[in-house]
């Protein structure tokens, strides 16, 4: 992918999540809130607890947030953190000794975030942020989650050398993202569509 491809890429996948977090109802090229949420195996009740506003835009591949092992006082990254969810659900899961950080490059989304933090009196942190260029200091973090970015960053190389650099050693990556089961045929240039498909 050349330099141009891949500034158009991310060009495309901000605008895209922009307007999910701008007018999360309408119809996106990706699945998108609550039902999302739902299907992916986020308990109803927790969803209920949390503030709309991180819920209705919701657009991960995975639940993390609430399966994967996170002791309490841990430092926790939450890399393309969208509106909010996960890192609203892992800063009540390390409690008030613990420190969450969420990073995304969508304002929009972002701005969803904070306002779900505000509600929702947990501590945790939400800037705006390059996967590939994280604003973290070196071995600051006991554990990552990386809820579905890679398929959407063409610069995967320097985004895991960016976790290896922030997380502790001996610290935790998690990460999830959608696997295809069966090869496709590689055209020349994406459309926008085949992106989020």
């Amino acid at each position: 992918m050349t330099y141009a491809d891949a500034l158009q890429l991310r060009g495309l996948v901000e605008r895209a999540y922009s307007a999910a977090a701008e007018h999360p109802a309408l119809k996106h090229a990706f699945p998108v809130g609550r039902p999302l949420a739902e299907r992916l195996g986020y308990p109803a009740d927790l969803l209920d607890a949390l503030p709309p506003v991180a819920v209705e835009a919701f657009a991960g591949v995975s639940n993390l947030a609430v399966t994967v092992a996170i002791p309490s006082e841990a430092r926790v990254l939450d890399l393309g953190c969208g509106a909010g969810l996960d890192g609203l659900i892992l800063a009540k899961r390390v409690g008030s000794s613990g420190r969450v950080v969420g990073i995304d490059f969508s304002a929009a989304m972002l701005a969803r975030a904070r306002q779900a933090a505000a509600e929702y009196r947990v501590n945790v942190t939400f800037c705006q942020g390059d996967a590939e260029r994280l604003p973290l200091d070196e071995a600051s973090v006991d554990t990552a989650l990386v809820n579905g970015i890679f398929n959407l960053n063409p610069a995967r190389v320097d985004i895991f050398r960016e976790l290896a650099r922030i997380v502790r050693p001996a610290g935790h990556v998690f990460a999830a993202e959608l696997v295809l089961q069966e090869a496709v045929t590689k055209p020349d240039r994406f459309t926008e569509a085949e992106w989020f498909a």
